[in-house]
């Protein structure tokens, strides 16, 4: 199998497996999905944390006013009864007045928190430095996992404007975010290696070889943003032993030449000659008066 070291930029992403004879767009659209399913995880698994704390989303028309503009308003939450957490709810008034407050004890709270580590782990970065490969059923399973987490918690569910509810049911608006900018659609997504855009209609060994050991670092990128920037020779880690390595020389050689004292030269017992000039009566020779 080829193993792919994907990348976005210079932030690593994931490693994923594949063939030399697997077609281009087939090879694109599976890192697409990793990519993007990988998004969704993370936002879930930063507004889980928020529903564990205050509570199910306001509707949008209440959400950043005060109870006073509420009542003034007469503005009612019809969902605020239907969506009540397993074990009834605890007061967590929240301050950006997002969340209705009523949010879940701390039992039902930890079945939240674990799942979101949880989750997390499994499609972490840090899977590409213990060379685990991260596949679409992995993507899948931390999806299903804070799923069912939201379920137990949550038996009657979200009301439909949450996001957290969105996000499951694939109807997310991120227009106008950040986390838009980083989402890369299937039909624009590219694949770069060596400087080079692998076209779709080929095939990876086109660009490879045949050699199925062949390891690679690709990056992708949204169409129209150009080519990325190419790797550094060295990495950063590689770069940083090389100063240390550098640096430790450079005190070796600063106590060597500290060390480099010739004065030893002028004594006796370093007269390689000391046995024949004894033998001829030349030791303890001084000059001057007596």
């Amino acid at each position: 199998m080829v193993q792919l070291h994907v990348k976005r930029g210079d932030e690593s992403q994931f490693l994923f497996n594949t063939s030399v004879d697997a077609p281009l767009e087939t090879v694109i659209a599976q890192i697409a999905a990793i990519y993007n399913g990988r998004l969704k995880v993370d936002r879930l698994c930063s507004e889980i944390p928020e529903l564990a704390d205050h509570g199910i989303t306001l509707p949008p028309n209440m959400q950043g006013l005060t109870e006073e503009q509420v009542v003034e308003l007469k503005l009612e939450d019809e969902w605020e009864d239907k969506c009540v957490p397993s074990g009834g709810p605890v007061s967590r008034k929240d301050e950006i007045g997002r969340r209705n407050g009523h949010a879940p004890n701390d039992k039902m709270k930890e079945v939240l928190m674990r799942t979101v580590e949880e989750a997390k782990a499994l499609v972490s970065k840090k899977q590409a430095q213990a060379n685990v490969c991260v596949t679409m059923e992995m993507v899948k399973e931390a999806l299903d996992q804070l799923r069912g987490a939201v379920m137990i918690v949550y038996p009657m569910g979200l009301p439909p404007y949450d996001p957290i509810r969105m996000e499951f049911e694939d109807r997310e608006d991120l227009s106008g975010t950040q986390a838009f900018l980083q989402v890369i659609p299937e039909d624009e997504c590219q694949l770069w290696w060596a400087a080079k855009e692998m076209q779709r209609g080929k095939k990876l060994q086109d660009y490879v070889g045949k050699n199925e050991k062949t390891k690679l670092v690709v990056k992708i990128q949204k169409k129209g943003q150009g080519a990325p920037a190419r790797e550094p020779l060295i990495t950063d880690e590689q770069q940083k032993q090389m100063m240390l390595h550098h640096h430790r020389r450079q005190e070796e050689l600063k106590k060597l030449e500290e060390a480099d004292d010739d004065s030893y030269l002028d004594s006796e017992w370093s007269d390689r000659q000391a046995l024949k000039k004894k033998f001829q009566g030349l030791t303890n020779i001084k000059w001057g008066p007596r």
